[in-house]
């Protein structure tokens, strides 16, 4: 597994990030369907084996359930072995299975106070702002960030789904360590301007979604897609969805080839492409089980070559030049 320092001050960490949204099951809006508990518990411990070193997670995943089940399986290792844990505020259950929007500072108190009792820990090791919404409120939330910092709450701060323009402004308040964006050959958006800012402002990336949510892991049919449960979140996502399925579905066909002509996963190449722009610290892989975290810890050892980008850049351009022949694909809410 390989390491790297997260942003200008950060800790190190490991490539490959344990994201734990999915184990959050299926019974609230952005849901991925029935999660088993053993499992999800098995799989963080066996991230931990493999040299994972950090876990992300947050409040809204669940409703709570994630970040519970995260507290079940550290009160299973030693203090010394535990890893580094990530939360994010912003997302508040409504109790009528929809989320509310608020970075007013009583309720990122609360929402922190409530993370630290459900993870049972003293300090938030990374926390976040989940979302810049609603966006007249993200000075307030920072700021309470940046209070929570002082009082010894939480040890790192950062923010998750910002634009060059919100984080400029969160810089004139407190500098930002992290971002965490969506990240993937499915969604490239974060190239052209934000992730050079972040190199430039020394801010440390980790990205989410790198396996664009099971579509880069071969394991996708439309089959599949079209069986996914009305409680998995994916159900709605137009990538899932013809034409656009089956044109990925294309696409991964072709990234096959590349990854069977390097020795390697399916995974090992979608991951690997993402960690190989120097701006990025860690992606944030999903699982549910051991045998997923099994499958995709692997990256941590990858490097790919430059023959191997060539090669993945020409299967991008026919995905693109395929979605452009059907009107360009619609924007899904990541």
């Amino acid at each position: 597994m390989q390491y790297r320092q997260l942003g200008q001050y950060g800790p190190q960490l490991s490539v490959i990030g344990l994201g734990t949204w999915a184990i959050g099951g299926g019974d609230w809006k952005f849901g991925w369907g029935d999660q088993d508990e053993q499992s999800a518990i098995d799989a963080i411990l066996e991230s931990i084996q493999l040299g994972i070193n950090w876990i992300d997670t947050a409040a809204i995943y669940g409703e709570g359930r994630s970040e519970v089940l995260v507290a079940k399986a550290m009160a299973q290792i030693s203090p010394s072995e535990r890893p580094l844990i990530a939360t994010k505020c912003g997302r508040v259950a409504l109790g009528n299975g929809e989320i509310g929007k608020c970075l007013r500072r009583e309720s990122v108190i609360a929402e922190c106070d409530a993370s630290l009792k459900r993870l049972n820990l003293d300090c938030i090791d990374l926390y976040q702002l989940h979302w810049p919404e609603p966006d007249e409120e993200i000075e307030e939330g920072w700021q309470t960030l940046v209070d929570l910092k002082a009082q010894g709450k939480v040890r790192h701060i950062g923010v998750s789904n910002h634009s060059v323009s919100q984080l400029q402004r969160l810089q004139a308040i407190h500098p930002v360590l992290s971002l965490q964006p969506p990240y993937s050959m499915l969604a490239r958006d974060v190239e052209s301007q934000i992730l050079p800012f972040c190199a430039q402002q020394n801010i440390g990336v980790i990205c989410y979604s790198p396996m664009g949510k099971g579509l880069l892991t071969g394991s996708f049919t439309r089959e599949r897609a079209e069986s996914l449960s009305e409680k998995d979140h994916r159900s709605r996502d137009p990538r899932f969805q013809p034409p656009q399925l089956q044109i990925n579905l294309e696409f991964v066909d072709r990234l096959d080839d590349i990854a069977s002509g390097l020795g390697w996963s399916l995974t090992d190449l979608a991951i690997s492409w993402t960690l190989r722009r120097p701006e990025l610290t860690s992606a944030i892989v999903g699982a549910r089980s051991p045998q997923q975290i099994r499958q995709t810890a692997t990256a941590g050892d990858c490097t790919l070559s430059s023959d191997a980008v060539v090669s993945i850049e020409t299967a991008l351009m026919i995905r693109e030049q395929r979605l452009a022949e059907i009107g360009g694909p619609a924007k899904p809410r990541v």
